[in-house]
């Protein structure tokens, strides 16, 4: 007897070839309870192409806007402005999902009834974030999608669920936090021919406008090429039966997008197709890369996590609101938009190679720019001021130290940067220093002592405010070396007196991402910082 897996993948196989899906030399099968469902090789890929999905079977924003349910109504709020692109695909989503008769059953029962995103987490599993960037963002996110449900979807839902008449059940938040999920964890970037997305209509000025919407919408989903031969628009969309691979560093395929259908025979269609040199093995699973993303977006959008991911990294970020309280702060947020300086920055484990304590044996190359990137080989106005022998072994973002250094600039500092600016422009009243040169002038100034005494401040900062939440790395190494990494045992009942916290029931799954994630960051917290204080301790010894 089919278990109801089985029985939900035979209904959904049917639905995808009745849609014009070739499963050519793949098939989708049931993994596990963690992975849910995933695609495998069956042996007989001949050209490398192992699915073929006609891009008419994909949900996009076009659907919605064309859908004679949502359609007009949302048509009318996407020119107005009042909604985006994504908004529409969600809120599909939400209706669909309620309807009895929906004609995306097939499809939609595939998919998980709930998430591992920290959106999902139970109060317990939440705790586990403390501290951590991800458990701030993940508040500020659900906050942002309860006030949007309330105040718009929730109304919207209804009323369109009334007008179809089918409805299964009354709408409520969690459907719209399912849908919200279902988007971030399977949307893909999908380059549409122009024609598919604009076609022409009766009424051009009206197809101009939709146009100005959909490339002016969140340029990271929709943006027009503005190459002829191109002739592409990036839409954000759910492909059925691709958004079904799972990820992998090294992926075994790739998508692409078939335009004339000379590739694969189905004009406008996404095709899976092998990157190996071999044909695949039989059964063996076919992954897609979900790009170079570190645990904290991993876990973010995806809900999972890698464990030692290569791809990790770090934020850090001078508060905004802080620059209010400090000296001469109107003086400095100029010379900051002059130096065009970053408040915050992503510091990839990676880079960490190119440091004071390379983490790997093999040093990459690359950091050799780093002087140049400065700018300050031309402008050394008091011919004191060396070119620290450090240079080319700081990990630091030179736009984030830039910042730094002007935050932490005395009084007496910015007007010497005003007098070296005006030395350099002379009688050129017109001419405005560029960023370059006051970036220059101020490091002339300042030095870098004052900007790395203030990142060694905020690493440690956040290197408390992660072990006064969750514990130590060592706790949360202890945490993971008890488990069974494969089964998630629970672990028996007990205490880490030197870390004052009780080890009691951290095996969910969740729990063990939440773990996964934050000694990741404590780890690189830990690095940095050491990266930091010896670059500190030998800006202070050269003077710098």
């Amino acid at each position: 007897m089919a278990t109801p897996e089985e029985a939900k993948l035979d209904v959904f196989l049917a639905w995808l070839q009745a849609n014009g899906v070739q499963l050519r030399g793949c098939r989708i099968k049931y993994c596990d309870s963690t992975k849910g469902y995933g695609v495998f090789a069956s042996g007989d890929d001949r050209d490398g192409v192992l699915m073929v999905v006609p891009l008419d079977l994909a949900i996009t924003p076009m659907r919605v806007l064309q859908d004679p349910l949502l359609g007009p109504e949302c048509r009318a709020m996407f020119e107005e402005g009042e909604v985006d692109d994504r908004f529409l695909m969600i809120l599909y989503l939400t209706v669909e999902r309620l309807r009895k008769n929906s004609p995306w059953k097939p499809y939609l029962n595939m998919l998980p009834t709930k998430y591992n995103c920290p959106l999902w987490f139970t109060d317990d599993e939440f705790l586990e974030l403390k501290g951590t960037a991800l458990h701030r963002a993940t508040q500020l996110q659900r906050k942002q999608l309860l006030s949007l449900y309330e105040d718009k979807a929730k109304g919207l839902v209804k009323k369109f669920l009334a007008l179809a008449e089918d409805s299964e059940s009354d709408v409520c938040f969690e459907d719209f936090l399912w849908a919200n999920s279902v988007f971030w964890t399977r949307a893909l970037n999908i380059p549409f021919p122009h024609s598919y997305v604009f076609p022409k209509e009766k009424d051009d000025q009206d197809a101009d406008h939709c146009e100005e919407n959909i490339n002016g919408a969140s340029g990271q989903h929709a943006e027009a090429s503005t190459s002829i031969q191109e002739e592409k628009v990036w839409v954000e969309g759910l492909v059925p039966g691709i958004d079904f691979c799972n990820h992998d560093f090294k992926p075994g395929a790739t998508w692409e997008v078939d335009s004339s259908g000379s590739t694969t025979g189905i004009p406008v269609s996404m095709y899976l197709v092998s990157a190996l040199q071999e044909p695949f093995e039989n059964e063996k699973e076919v992954r897609i890369s979900y790009g170079n993303k570190g645990n904290e977006e991993l876990l973010y959008l995806y809900g999972f996590v890698i464990d030692n991911n290569p791809d990790d990294y770090l934020m850090v970020h001078y508060p905004a609101e802080a620059i209010q309280s400090i000296s001469c702060c109107d003086a400095k947020m100029q010379l900051l938009e002059a130096q065009k300086a970053e408040l915050r920055c992503l510091l990839p484990r990676s880079s960490l190679d190119h440091g004071f304590f390379p983490t790997s044996s093999s040093e990459k190359g690359g950091s050799s720019k780093r002087g140049a990137d400065r700018g300050v080989c031309s402008y050394s106005w008091s011919g004191q001021r060396r070119m620290p022998s450090y240079i080319n072994k700081l990990v630091f973002p030179e736009n984030f130290l830039t910042a730094l250094r002007t935050i932490a600039m005395q009084e007496n500092n910015i007007s010497q940067v005003s007098e070296f600016l005006e030395e350099l422009v002379g009688s050129e009243e017109k001419r405005q220093p560029s960023d370059r040169e006051v970036q220059a002038a101020v490091w002339e100034v300042c030095g870098d002592s004052g900007a790395l005494q203030l990142l060694v401040d905020l690493l440690q900062t956040k290197m408390m405010d992660l072990e006064e939440g969750t514990g130590t790395e060592s706790f949360d190494a202890e945490l993971l070396d008890s488990e069974n990494l494969e089964q998630l045992t629970v672990i028996e009942k007990g205490q880490r007196e030197s870390d004052g916290l009780t080890l009691q029931n951290v095996a969910t799954r969740n729990k063990w991402y939440a773990i996964v994630y934050r000694r990741g960051q404590k780890e690189l917290t830990r690095l940095f910082l050491r990266e930091a204080e010896y670059a500190l301790q030998l800006a202070l010894t050269e003077g710098n």
